[in-house]
């Protein structure tokens, strides 16, 4: 017989619990409120012009930055840690990748928003270990390049100073968390939104830690773009070519 825990849940009446429900969801309709509210400043954040030529390696060859945005209005990165000594790609970043399903990037590619994984590996490394795990998703390198220390997920001290998250490594050892020194350059995920505007690109966003937990429906993706989800209710109004109602089918 399963030995039952001492800390379960109390049993209750059908009344008492509905009451008990009833009390958090005015909590959790306060934390949607206050999530809207963030949501909307975060597509207030102003926005950097990228000026620096990165080039990356696909499957197909060279790409730019622009070429990354496959036509559409809006890119988001996700750095994914696979140093170019590995030859497997970190195990965290793969099972958020597990989740990128086509259905999942279709929706946010019907808003105008492209979905790429950028790592520090050659090509010839990521391109085995994507058909390994059966992905589709496109994935480009950015070997050579300083896009991955540009956007704070290779950290070398030879290179520039160490800052992940938007803190130094001062800041990380005044809080107690020492930085590890592992004789190498050191790999870190994140996640970096960009925006088009003709020709030009610009960053929106970065977001590191366990900020990336938000990925895991294709709303929290695009809550993270400066064009939001591109529906009628939110602020600021007047942004996104075209705006819809709120009803998650994700119809073009």
């Amino acid at each position: 017989m399963t030995e039952i825990a001492e800390n379960l849940p109390r049993v209750v009446s059908r009344e008492e619990w509905l009451a008990a429900r009833k009390e958090l969801l005015a909590r959790e309709k306060e934390l949607t409120r206050q999530r809207d509210a963030l949501v909307a400043d975060r597509r207030r954040l102003p926005m950097v012009r990228i000026d620096k030529e990165y080039v990356f390696h696909g499957p197909d060859g060279k790409a730019s930055l622009l070429d990354l945005f496959h036509g559409r209005s809006q890119l988001m990165v996700g750095h994914f840690m696979f140093h170019p000594d590995w030859e497997d790609g970190c195990p965290s970043c793969s099972a958020g990748a597990d989740e990128m399903s086509d259905g999942h990037l279709r929706h946010v590619n019907t808003r105008d928003t492209t979905f790429v994984y950028v790592s520090r590996a050659p090509i010839e490394k990521i391109q085995p270990y994507k058909a390994k795990k059966g992905w589709t998703f496109p994935w480009y390198s950015s070997f050579g390049s300083d896009f991955n220390y540009d956007f704070g997920v290779t950290l070398d001290e030879s290179v520039k100073p160490i800052v992940y998250n938007f803190r130094t490594k001062e800041e990380y050892e005044a809080m107690g968390q020492p930085w590890p020194d592992s004789g190498e350059a050191l790999e870190r995920p994140g996640r970096s939104s960009f925006l088009r505007v003709g020709d030009d690109v610009y960053h929106t966003y970065s977001i590191y830690a366990r900020g990336l937990e938000t990925i895991g429906g294709s709303y929290y993706m695009l809550d993270e773009t400066a064009l939001g989800r591109q529906e009628e209710w939110e602020e600021p109004k007047g942004r996104a070519h075209a705006v819809r109602g709120a009803t998650p089918d994700f119809a073009s």
